[in-house]
């Protein structure tokens, strides 16, 4: 992993329960904020229509996964309905190390495994404004039948415990406000200490300002 104090560029975690407008808000942020790349996951399952290789995901087989996993290359890994998920903890590590921000949509555990490898990495949990809010949300997404819907409902509420291990939380009740403050965290991050150091070196190096000893 790049030296904290070198690193330019910011690694953030977006987490949510279904329904909650999580993906909505990203893209949002992502058309306002163009440097920030998406992080593109490696997958086991079969491309779907109109999916591209590593742009949607980097498509492999079990065998390569497994060889990859074992061989410590991913900040977090998880299978999901028989087919396995995983983020390359390389490629964050150099892309971040350049100067790019990254953005992770993810579940809770992984956000877990991410912060074991990668501390200085930001959680955001994106909350709805209601259970009932949420259901109607499911419901007029029209992409699930009732028992689905139920069962997401009910996964929400182990999902929505898991909040306070985030270090910024949203409440997604107007979009627009929700968009402003997922805006303001990205903004904010980028003026941490090591960022701003490693973005301007020669700077810092004028004024003498060095980072604090651990």
């Amino acid at each position: 992993m790049a030296d904290i104090e070198k690193v330019s560029g910011s690694l953030f975690m977006v987490v949510a329960p279904s329904g909650a407008g999580k993906s909505t808000l990203v893209n949002a942020l992502l058309e306002k904020e163009p440097s920030i790349r998406l992080s593109i996951s490696y997958t086991t399952r079969a491309p779907r229509p109109k999916e591209a290789e590593g742009r949607e995901y980097y498509f492999t087989d079990a065998k390569d996964f497994l060889k990859r996993r074992g061989a410590s290359e991913f900040l977090e890994s998880a299978e999901v309905h028989g087919n396995f998920y995983g983020t390359s903890r390389l490629k964050i590590a150099e892309q971040i190390a350049a100067g790019a921000d990254i953005l992770l949509e993810i579940d809770w555990q992984g956000a877990q495994q991410v912060k074991k490898q990668f501390p200085q990495a930001v959680g955001i949990f994106i909350l709805p404004p209601s259970i009932d809010a949420l259901e109607d949300r499911l419901k007029k997404r029209g992409q699930d039948d009732a028992h689905v819907i139920t069962r997401r409902i009910l996964a929400a509420g182990g999902e929505i415990a898991h909040a306070p291990e985030f270090e910024y939380v949203i409440i997604n009740q107007e979009f627009a406000s929700a968009l402003a403050e997922l805006c303001a965290i990205v903004k904010a991050t980028r003026c941490r200490f090591p960022q701003q150091a490693a973005r301007n070196a020669s700077l810092f190096a004028q004024f003498g300002i060095h980072a604090p000893l651990a």
